[in-house]
């Protein structure tokens, strides 16, 4: 399963969308195919069996990362992205060279010696770990520029935070003004309502006394 896996990759890659690692991506499932491959003919199942394993392990995290990307949920993203940069400096720079490449290497290089096939495999194990660390380099720069937006983000949080709240403040502030406001223009209007309407109904009243004593008088 896993050989025609890497197989059905390395012929995607050329009617996929060409991408920046395109040829270490390319060169990474050779490798994958020989070992594969030569760990098999050489009766060294176990290797390879470790080898893919000790992949395996990281690679779900990175999917998962891009799942959290695609869905826009960013911090989440970052959270795993972080996670699987650092399974993946233990696994391929710890767990392989000292114990897998340690082993391929020199403890069967005393038990069984070298031969054809033994170089071909020990060269593709080296070149794999080679674009571990080339892998390893690029991951640690991606993964410290999502901690900074991480810090960032945290940073930014309490300051947008501050802003609502003093943007509420002066919306508070604003509406009791215009409170106020309104409610000084309702007590002039009606001080200045007040008199007038005093005034006109007495004044009506007075007119009418007026008018009806002088009428009576006149008469």
């Amino acid at each position: 399963m896993e050989l025609a896996f890497y197989w059905s990759l390395m012929f995607s890659q050329f009617t996929d969308i060409k991408r920046k690692d395109f040829l270490i991506m390319f060169v990474h499932h050779l490798v994958t195919i020989g070992l594969i491959s030569f760990s098999y003919i050489n009766n060294m199942v176990r290797v390879g069996t470790l080898v893919m394993c000790l992949h395996d392990v990281s690679d779900f995290l990175l999917e998962a990362a891009k799942l959290a990307n695609y869905a826009k949920y960013q911090r989440l993203c970052d959270t795993l992205f972080v996670i699987f940069s650092a399974v993946f400096m233990v696994t391929r720079l710890g767990i392989y060279p000292f114990w897998i490449l340690n082993t391929t290497l020199f403890e069967s290089w005393e038990i069984i010696g070298p031969y054809t096939s033994w170089w071909l495999l020990n060269g593709l194990l080296v070149i794999l770990q080679v674009l571990h660390v080339i892998w390893s380099y690029l991951i640690a720069r991606i993964a410290l520029k999502a901690l900074i937006r991480g810090k960032m983000l945290h940073l930014k949080i309490p300051n947008k935070k501050a802003q609502v709240n003093k943007h509420s403040q002066m919306v508070s502030k604003d509406d009791r003004s215009d409170v106020e406001s309104s409610s000084e223009e309702d007590d002039v209007t009606t001080c200045t309502k007040s008199p007038s309407d005093s005034s006109s109904s007495n004044g009506a009243n007075r007119a009418n006394g007026h008018m009806g004593s002088s009428y009576w008088a006149e008469e």
